[in-house]
C-alpha cells in the first residue's frame, strides 16, 4: 500500500494527457490564454504507461484520464488500452463530452468503464456563456453515446455558481434522475484568477434543501474513490454527490495525486508541492528508481490545502494541473 506521512492510503492517480481544451470555461481556463505546454514536453504514451505501471506496483488501483480536454489527445483509446492492461481496478475519464460521441465505443472497447462529464447548465445560452462556445448539442450527443455503449455510471459535474446557474440546480437533479446519471455538485476553488473570479456558492444549504425536497438519504456505497459525498433517493434510482473543498474540506481522507501532461506530479490541488518525473523517464531511470521517486514524492503531500486561509496563493489554474 502506498501511504503518505499522514497515514493516508494513496490509491488514486489522475493523469492529464493534455492541458489544451476546446472550451474556455470561466472558472478554469482564461479566454485568451496561450501559454500551453509544448508538445515535445508532453509525456508519450510509452512514458505514461511506464510511470502508471510503477504507481500500480506500489498500490495505486484507480486511474482517471483528464485534461484540459483529454479527447483532444490523438489516439487516446490506444493509451486507455495500454493502461487497462496494468491490472487496475478502475479506469475512468473526465471530459467535457464535446468529442465523446466520436470516441465512446473505442474508449469502452479499450477498457474505460465510466465517465464524468462537465455540464454546468441545461440552458443553451448559459452553457455558451460559461464555456465560451455553443457546445450544448455536442455534449448531449456525447452523453447519449456514452450511455449507448454502456459506460457506467455517468456522472455530471456541475460547478455551482451564485447568480450564474444556481437557479437550475433542481432542474439538473431531475434531469440526472430521469436519465440515470449521477449529479455531482462542486464548489468553485480559487485556483488562479479564473477560480478566484468565480461566484462561489456554499453547497451546505443547497444540500440540506435537496435532501428535504427529494427525501434523500446518505449513500454508503463507494462510488469511485473521489471526494464526493453521496445522497440517494429512497428508491435508489437517483443520486447526488457534493464536493465541498471550501465549506467542508475532505483533506483528511484525500487519496489522490495528479500527474500533468509534462510529467509533473502535484500532491494537492491547493498547494505547490510537486515532483518532476520527465527528467527521470528521459534520463534512463530504472523501474526501481522510478518507484523510489514515487515514494519520495508522496512524502511531499501536505496535510491540507489552504484555499480558505490563502485564496490568492495559487497562480496555476485548473487546466494546467489536471482535473
Amino acid at each position: 500500500m502506498l501511504q503518505d506521512r499522514f497515514a493516508r492510503a494513496i490509491d488514486y492517480l489522475r493523469v492529464s494527457v493534455t492541458d489544451r481544451c476546446d472550451l474556455r470555461c470561466s472558472y478554469c481556463l482564461p479566454a485568451r490564454f496561450k501559454g500551453f505546454e509544448e508538445p515535445e514536453h508532453w509525456l508519450t504514451f510509452d512514458e505514461i504507461t511506464r510511470l502508471v505501471g510503477a504507481f500500480a506496483r506500489l498500490g495505486v488501483r484507480r486511474v482517471r484520464l483528464t485534461g484540459g480536454e483529454p479527447l483532444l489527445r490523438r489516439n487516446l483509446p490506444e493509451l486507455a488500452g495500454r493502461l487497462s492492461g496494468l491490472g487496475l481496478a478502475d479506469l475512468a475519464l473526465s471530459t467535457n463530452a464535446t468529442q465523446l460521441a466520436k470516441h465512446a465505443q473505442a474508449l469502452k472497447d479499450a477498457g474505460v468503464t465510466r465517465v464524468n462529464v462537465s455540464l454546468d447548465s441545461l440552458d443553451r445560452k448559459c452553457v455558451s456563456q460559461i464555456t465560451g462556445s455553443d457546445s450544448f448539442d455536442n455534449v448531449m450527443a456525447g452523453l447519449h453515446a456514452a450511455a449507448e455503449v454502456g459506460l457506467s455510471p455517468i456522472k455530471l459535474n456541475m460547478v455551482a455558481m451564485r447568480g450564474v446557474n444556481d437557479a437550475e440546480i433542481d432542474t439538473m437533479a431531475e434531469f440526472a434522475f430521469a436519465h440515470g446519471y449521477i449529479l455531482r455538485m462542486i464548489e468553485a476553488m480559487p485556483m488562479g484568477d479564473t477560480g478566484r473570479n468565480t461566484q462561489y456558492l456554499d453547497l451546505g444549504p443547497i444540500r440540506d434543501r435537496l435532501v428535504a425536497r427529494y427525501d434523500l438519504i446518505p449513500e454508503v456505497i463507494e462510488l469511485g474513490g473521489g471526494p464526493a459525498r453521496y445522497w440517494k433517493t429512497r428508491d435508489g434510482i437517483g443520486r447526488i454527490g457534493f464536493i465541498t473543498p471550501m465549506s467542508q474540506h475532505f483533506c483528511a481522507t484525500c487519496n489522490r495525486v495528479r500527474l500533468t501532461v509534462d510529467g509533473t506530479l502535484y500532491m494537492c490541488l491547493g498547494q505547490e508541492s510537486s515532483f518532476e518525473f520527465r527528467p527521470l523517464l528521459r534520463g534512463g531511470a530504472s523501474d526501481a528508481e522510478l518507484e523510489a521517486a514515487i515514494l519520495h514524492a508522496i512524502e511531499l503531500k501536505p496535510e491540507r490545502h489552504e484555499f480558505v486561509e490563502q485564496p490568492a496563493k495559487l497562480i496555476r489554474f485548473m487546466s494546467q494541473t489536471g482535473g
